[in-house]
């Protein structure tokens, strides 16, 4: 799917793209940080219907609600086209010796060559987590790596 990007100078950018049905969606995110989705009419390009309108706290739960299936999706299909790479979801258990602490001090891909690409907490998903982002009980982390690397994941944030 082509998304073309224009700016719009002292607003901020649109998004624009066909949707299956031939409808041209425009996504608009503003500089203060807020978003307005539009329909473009087909027999005037030009004329943009407003849909609705999305503070920035709606907007990012809308991106997570969309992109949670999203990220499990593109990590499925990376998984099937490098031999050897696997795609696992681990539990950071109640007791782990690693819940409420940063993720760094797993020191995870130094100990298993897997890599914690996103970190899922009940409705949320923070993708590319950092060493400082804290880990809770009941995270589930969506792991890269050989089928091992990620059992020797599941090892680390068990219970202790």
């Amino acid at each position: 799917m082509d998304v073309h990007e224009v700016l719009l100078p002292g607003v901020g950018l649109r998004y624009e793209f066909d949707n299956s049905e031939g409808d041209r969606i425009g996504v608009i995110a503003k500089r203060a940080g807020d978003f307005e989705v539009v329909l473009y009419a087909a027999e005037d390009p030009d004329a943009a219907q407003p849909l609705f309108h999305l503070n920035a706290e709606e907007a990012e739960a809308l991106a997570q609600i969309l992109g949670a299936p999203r990220i499990a999706e593109r990590f499925a299909d990376l998984t099937h086209e490098v031999p050897g790479l696997d795609a696992g979801q681990v539990a950071v258990a109640v007791g782990s010796p690693y819940a409420d602490h940063p993720l760094g001090d797993a020191r995870v891909r130094t100990r298993t060559g897997a890599s914690i690409v996103a970190i899922v907490r009940e409705e949320e998903v923070l993708p590319s987590p950092g060493p400082a982002d804290v880990l809770h009980p009941a995270d589930v982390l969506v792991v890269i790596g050989t089928a091992d690397g990620i059992t020797q994941v599941e090892h680390i944030f068990a219970k202790g």
